[in-house]
């Protein structure tokens, strides 16, 4: 691997960033400054320090996992129980959920230690797809303000979303974005409650059908590299 893209996975900075910091001569590799951003190294093997500080070789995992409802999205809670309960298993201590469910909320999750992967897909410029099932009480007044970009209670603008009615009290909603309880508020501004709420799809992949609410797999090859060309 190359030693300015080690340092980028782990957070050092962009790759612009950590060549200008190798080349001031902030990084060592077993002892011995290098210069050379270029530089290859054997990452499971080489010792490597941002000035004092040794940067570690980690593996990069990928994993959907079918969140089940009464959980939180959040690493450590005081209070609440958290999906990382069901990761005790692996070794790897950095997970985090890409973007949060909230609490009553079951459905797919991407689970990772790829901050930049992370950050791509969250970012307002993907626009990443993310589709929910949606179970509620009321009438949608008028399906064309999905569409059209629906004005939430506070002011702000959404996207514009996409809904399906399946059946009565049953739809498929399609959003851009990741505003706050985004489609509780947006099913508000139609006058309607929801009653349950499951993500079935995200950045277009759907929730593997082999999982149970609670179970995680590793993400293939072709959707990790779906993903990555996002």
């Amino acid at each position: 691997m190359r030693l300015d893209k080690l340092l980028a996975h782990r957070g050092y900075g962009s790759r612009k960033e950590v060549k200008e910091f190798i080349r001031k001569g902030y990084v060592s590799v077993n002892g011995t400054i290098v210069f050379d951003d270029d530089t290859k190294i054997n990452e499971k093997e080489d010792e490597v320090y941002f000035l004092e500080e040794n940067v570690p070789y980690e593996e990069k995992v990928y994993l959907w996992f079918y969140k089940p409802k009464g959980y939180v999205c959040a690493n450590f809670d005081p209070t609440e129980p958290t999906i990382f309960e069901f990761f005790r298993k692996i070794p790897t201590k950095n997970l985090f959920s890409v973007g949060r469910l909230d609490k009553d909320t079951t459905g797919l999750l991407l689970i990772t230690n790829d901050g930049i992967l992370s950050h791509r897909l969250l970012s307002k410029k993907s626009a990443v797809p993310k589709t929910y099932e949606v179970t509620f009480t009321g009438t949608v007044r008028d399906e064309s303000l999905f569409s059209q970009g629906m004005t939430l209670e506070d002011g702000s603008v959404c996207l514009p979303a996409c809904f399906t009615l399946l059946s009565s009290g049953v739809a498929h909603l399609t959003i851009y974005e990741g505003k706050y309880h985004q489609v509780k508020r947006m099913m508000a501004m139609q006058g309607c409650s929801v009653i349950s709420l499951k993500r079935i799809s995200f950045a277009g992949i759907s929730l593997p059908q082999e999982l149970s609410e609670g179970e995680y797999r590793t993400l293939t090859s072709e959707e990790i590299r779906f993903l990555k060309a996002i």
